[in-house]
Parts: C-alpha cells; sequence; structure tokens
C-alpha cells in the first residue's frame, strides 16, 4: 500500500469539457460538505468577469508561471486553449495529510498526471446530456463568440472520448440530480478502508495484512 493511500484526506479530480457545468456543482458541493476544500490552480489566461485572485486562480503571467514549474511547485500542469494552467504540490500534499478532501477542477490531460501520482485519486467526469444541450449552454454565458464556442464544441468532441480514464462519469442533464451522485461519490470515497484506517489507527491500526484477509 502506497503512502498516500495511508492519507486521512481524499483527493478528488474533477473534470468536464467547457460549459458542462463542472464549476457550477463543484461550488455547490463545496458549499454545504464539511472538511473539502477547492485546489485553487495557478494560470496564464486572464481573468474573467467577476472573478477573484487567490479564490478562483492564482493569476499569474507565463514568467511567473514558468519559474514556478522550473522550481517544481507544481503537481501537474496543462496547456488549455493556449492558456496555462497548473495544481500546487505542496499545497495538495499538505491538507491531504491533515485530513482535508480536496477538489481538483482540472482538464482530463492534468488529470491523468495527477492520478498516476495519486493512484487512490478519485476521478469524476462531468459531462453535458448533449453536443447541442453543450453548445446551447455556451452560447447562454455570453462570454464568448460564435467562433470560440464552436472551437470549445470541437474540443469537447474530442474531450468526451478521454471518459474512459475516470471512475465516475456524472451527465449532467438536471442540476438537483448531478449534485446528488457528486455528493454520493464524495461520501462512498470518505468511507473507503484506507481513509477509515487513517483516521482511527487505534481501532484498525494494529491488523496486519495476515489478520484483514481473515476479516
Amino acid at each position: 500500500m502506497s503512502d498516500h493511500q495511508h492519507r486521512a484526506g481524499s483527493l478528488f479530480v474533477v473534470s468536464a469539457p467547457s460549459g458542462a457545468g463542472k464549476t457550477s456543482l463543484v461550488r455547490a458541493l463545496l458549499a454545504d460538505a464539511p472538511l473539502i476544500q477547492l485546489s485553487v490552480s495557478y494560470t496564464t489566461r486572464p481573468p474573467r468577469a467577476g472573478e477573484v485572485h487567490g479564490r478562483d486562480y492564482m493569476f499569474v503571467d507565463a514568467a511567473d508561471f514558468e519559474r514556478r514549474r522550473a522550481a517544481g511547485e507544481f503537481l501537474e500542469w496543462a496547456e488549455v486553449h493556449g492558456n496555462l494552467y497548473a495544481t500546487s504540490r505542496t499545497w495538495i500534499e499538505d491538507h491531504v495529510a491533515a485530513g482535508v478532501d480536496i477538489v481538483l477542477e482540472i482538464d482530463w490531460q492534468g488529470a491523468a498526471q495527477v492520478q498516476r501520482l495519486y493512484p487512490d485519486a478519485i476521478g469524476v467526469f462531468i459531462v453535458p446530456p448533449s453536443i447541442d444541450v453543450l453548445r446551447e449552454r455556451l452560447a447562454q454565458r455570453g462570454q464568448d463568440s460564435t467562433e470560440v464556442i464552436e472551437r470549445r464544441v470541437a474540443a469537447a468532441e474530442a474531450e468526451l472520448k478521454q471518459a474512459h480514464r475516470f471512475q465516475y462519469v456524472i451527465i449532467n442533464q438536471e442540476f438537483a440530480s448531478a449534485l446528488g451522485d457528486l455528493r454520493t461519490i464524495v461520501e462512498a470515497a470518505r468511507l473507503r478502508y484506507s481513509k477509515q484506517q487513517a483516521r482511527h489507527p487505534a481501532l484498525f491500526g494494529g491488523l496486519g495484512i495476515a489478520q484483514r484477509k481473515k476479516v
């Protein structure tokens, strides 16, 4: 069993095509779930309207991003739609070790990197009910031009082919139902033996491998 499996917290890697509703679902989850936090990613893309540095992203320029990457500060990084994104390695490890569940909102490439380093990370892929619905949602956001929307739709079609990389897939057709699915995944992950053992070492710590096989 790896050291990662003895940590009390769980690492949730949540990915989705742009416009599938990932951010809204994660924010709703964080609003009422105890001991779970969002990892704030670094990015070189400019802030969108209403986004706040340190809350939504750590907004940095390309030079600062490259300096941090070279110093080994990032757990994973990826280029998405021409912008760079990354996750802080130290922040993740400290919080998971302390028993805090962490949610990463990253693209599938970053998710693959994280799951190689953390084999017990829980991968969740959120998808729209159809490509047509996705196109409508992107248009309703009013943030992108028609050209950009079509580019994102094309990217989404390619990203949907990566769904097999994740343990769980949530079809976000109805928000409340999708949120319930996400909550169920979180609660189930907390009941895994490795996490219960880490949280209650006095109860499970004395069981050896041979003893566990008999239980």
